[in-house]
């Protein structure tokens, strides 16, 4: 029996430019009070799960969820003392999105300022990538 060899070759890279990693979700000031003031009166969760569900006439909408625990496949965003928690399933849909908290006249809403999405809906409530 004869074993086949396979040859690898290393060779130093020079020059080249590190991209900087983007972060998988940032927070502005308004969101990060409003999830500590969420979590306030709450002491038995952690922080905040955010995740991607199908639903709505363009294909995905954000999901919103308390959690007291961090799964093994959760990507973790600490930011200003408050946690929240990508589900494995958002994690490519959320990077570099920035999570934000807006009131208006007429609502109080989470608005996810997110540069992968090609469509809304007309509401605004779903998305495609």
């Amino acid at each position: 029996m004869s074993a086949s060899m396979v040859r690898a070759t290393v060779r130093a890279v020079s020059k080249r430019k590190i991209l900087p990693t983007r972060a998988a979700l940032t927070l502005t000031p308004a969101a990060v009070n409003k999830i500590r003031s969420l979590l306030q009166d709450k002491p038995e969760y952690i922080g905040l799960k955010v995740g991607v569900r199908t639903r709505g006439c363009n294909g995905l909408t954000y999901t919103l969820d308390y959690t007291k625990e961090k799964e093994k496949s959760d990507e973790e965003v600490l930011q200003d003392g408050v946690r929240v928690f990508i589900e494995k399933k958002a994690q490519l849909t959320l990077l570099g999105t920035e999570m934000d908290f807006v009131e208006s006249k007429l609502s109080t809403e989470f608005v996810f300022n997110n540069p992968n999405i090609k469509g809304t809906c007309g509401c605004g409530e779903s998305f495609n990538i």
